[in-house]
């Protein structure tokens, strides 16, 4: 495994809610890392917030990681749930907060 693919591995094993996303929980730089983050804060669950316009390695890193092509990209208990539009979906039928209790 490459040194950026290790990095993210360690954040996501070292956390069990994390959101790789465009700026941070308290600034989201974009709309749909805003809507994640929304989601997220509603259910009132503690999350790890990685924003991977900090780092070009792990913001091309984490759609090779995870196979899968846009961010924002959530992860709880180390496996990848998807992005907003997953969310979304997920949030409104119950699923979001049944996984995340």
């Amino acid at each position: 495994m490459n040194p950026v693919l290790q990095k993210i591995d360690g954040i996501v094993k070292s956390n069990k809610v994390v959101l790789f996303m465009k700026g941070t929980q308290q600034f989201p730089m974009c709309g749909f890392s805003a809507r994640a983050c929304a989601i997220l804060q509603d259910i009132g669950v503690q999350f790890q917030d990685v924003n991977v316009l900090d780092d070009e390695e792990i913001r091309s890193g984490i759609k090779e990681y995870g196979n899968w092509p846009t961010i924002p990209q959530l992860y709880v208990n180390h496996q990848l749930v998807g992005g907003s539009d997953i969310m979304m979906e997920m949030y409104q039928s119950g699923e979001l907060q049944e996984l995340l209790k």
